[in-house]
């Protein structure tokens, strides 16, 4: 199949606004992870959540031009890693066909959430109810994609915490297959009463900064952000130039259907997802250079993510960590935002420590990196696992 080359990319997340800074901040171990400011629930400082630390308003301030979108955080985060992504990019270049493809599992709920009273109750309802437009989950697509001109091709995914990977796979394939000359991918979500409230009903969430890959996890912390990457066909680089940051050499999608919210436990989906990444991209496990895991700090999913990296690598397992304890789980978005983080690895030829590690889990003794490390980086596995066995993995590569 035809390369698949990434040209540019953006983020924001609870270390900052742009790759700069969650770059320094990665290097130097400082988590983003703390109470809540801006989150409107009674919980907000009860746990430590990776909010952006910047206010709805603040986050519309720092962007350039916003005249077709809502008022809505997640639209502004979304807006944030979208202009970031065509810094020193030409936007909308002739005769080149160019989409969006963005994932969310909250949409609009931040913002609607805080209204609910007003829909149930007609008498209370204001004249102009143009708010309530934000109820669908893609409208905040929609819009990203009207204000920045990705229009040919638009759609949302939404595949719990493995869509923005799953986003990034689609748009290869739209590539692939020459349906789109370029297409930006990745996810945005922001943080709601509704989501603090469902993985709280289900005892997972940590009252401390979470452990990934310890013994003594006791669950995860919740985070918001966005993060998207520009894909180019090798055809589209000839009529753009751009140079591309790296390859997206493979990528897979596999579902074990083992349970609504818990993985197999030996792993199978974890273990198809990485090995079929890795036999679509023609190389061997003992080619990659290091993982950047799902580890969510939950009891099932670390244990049974650890059994499938075992199982694919044996004794010769390549450095791992997972970066959830810098931007706390940011669901739709946490593929993205590790993509971005994979290829701020392979640019800079390092690797960034896992925190808070103490014990080893049992079952497999498997050790994260914990310090911050300069190496030869040449591929890395990223990993995004999600509820109903979603699993996908994407294999990034150094471009010479």
């Amino acid at each position: 199949m035809p390369s698949v080359f990434i040209t540019g990319m953006g983020i924001v997340s609870a270390l900052g606004n742009g790759t700069a800074i969650q770059r320094e901040k990665l290097a130097a171990g400082v988590s983003g992870l703390g109470p809540a400011a801006f989150l409107n629930s009674i919980h907000k400082t009860e746990f430590p959540f990776g909010e952006v630390p910047f206010s709805t308003e603040e986050l519309f301030s720092r962007l350039a031009e916003y005249s077709k979108l809502q008022q809505s955080r997640l639209q502004a985060l979304g807006a944030l890693a979208l202009e970031e992504c065509f810094t020193g990019l030409e936007q909308k270049p002739a005769g080149i066909r160019q989409g969006l493809i963005n994932a969310t599992t909250v949409g609009g709920m931040t913002d609607i959430e805080d209204r609910y009273f007003e829909l149930i109750k007609p008498e209370q309802m204001e004249p102009d109810m143009s708010w309530a437009a934000g109820l669908d989950c893609a409208t905040g697509t929609e819009h990203l994609a009207r204000q920045f001109d990705l229009t040919d091709f638009v759609t949302t995914i939404s595949t719990a915490c493995s869509s923005s990977a799953n986003a990034i796979q689609f748009g290869a394939r739209l590539l692939q297959q020459g349906v789109l000359d370029r297409v930006v991918c990745g996810g945005v979500d922001s943080l709601t009463r509704f989501t603090v409230n469902g993985f709280n009903s289900l005892k997972n969430l940590d009252r401390n900064a979470c452990k990934p890959f310890d013994a003594n996890r006791n669950g995860l912390n919740l985070g918001e952000g966005a993060a998207y990457l520009l894909l180019e066909s090798e055809r589209t680089l000839e009529k753009t130039g751009n140079k591309p940051l790296a390859i997206l050499s493979g990528y897979a999608n596999f579902n074990e259907a083992f349970h609504p919210t818990a993985p197999s436990p030996e792993g199978l989906g974890a273990y198809e997802a990485m090995k079929r990444t890795l036999e679509k991209a023609g190389i061997s496990p003992a080619s990659v250079s290091y993982i950047n895991a799902h580890g969510t700090a939950t009891l099932n999913n670390d244990e049974a993510e650890s059994m499938a990296i075992h199982r694919l690598f044996g004794k010769t397992v390549p450095p791992f960590a997972s970066t959830k304890v810098y931007t706390g789980h940011t669901l739709a978005a946490s593929g993205a935002i590790e993509a971005v983080f994979s290829l701020l690895s392979l640019q800079h030829q390092e690797i960034y420590p896992a925190l808070n590690f103490e014990t080893p889990i049992e079952a497999t003794g498997l050790i994260p990196c914990q310090t911050y490390r300069q190496m030869q980086v040449e591929h890395i596995l990223s990993n995004s696992f999600g509820f109903g066995g979603n699993n996908a993995s994407l294999l990034f590569s150094k471009y010479d």
